[in-house]
């Protein structure tokens, strides 16, 4: 867990561990961005765009800084023009994949019964 908590997560006020997990995943996109990151091993912003397409930049953006600040995605900026930056999943992040496929297979078992 990070020490310095600038987010909203905070491990002395949640009852159960479950709530931590709830909380890095809740948002509308981010397990479709964590998602396709698993699927590549880097992305870039606006490939993010083309996969989701009904996503606002600013909703990308805040999406992508959150995932940053809990550690579960890296950023890489190149310097260059024009700007080229890449997103990349960090151990933290791949740790998740194996929650989120089971969601997955959970939602396809739903739908069908």
């Amino acid at each position: 867990m990070p020490s310095l908590r600038f987010n909203k997560i905070h491990c002395n006020s949640y009852t159960q561990e479950l709530e931590i997990t709830i909380e890095i995943l809740s948002g509308k996109w981010v397990a479709l961005l964590l998602v396709h990151l698993g699927e590549n091993d880097v992305v870039r912003f606006n490939e993010f765009r083309k996969y989701i397409p009904k996503i606002t930049q600013k909703m990308l953006s805040q999406q992508l800084k959150k995932l940053e600040s809990q550690n579960i995605i890296s950023k890489k900026v190149f310097n260059e023009v024009p700007l080229k930056v890449e997103y990349s999943l960090t151990k933290k992040g791949k740790n998740l994949l194996p929650i989120l496929d089971t969601m997955q297979e959970w939602g396809k078992s739903y739908m069908h019964d």
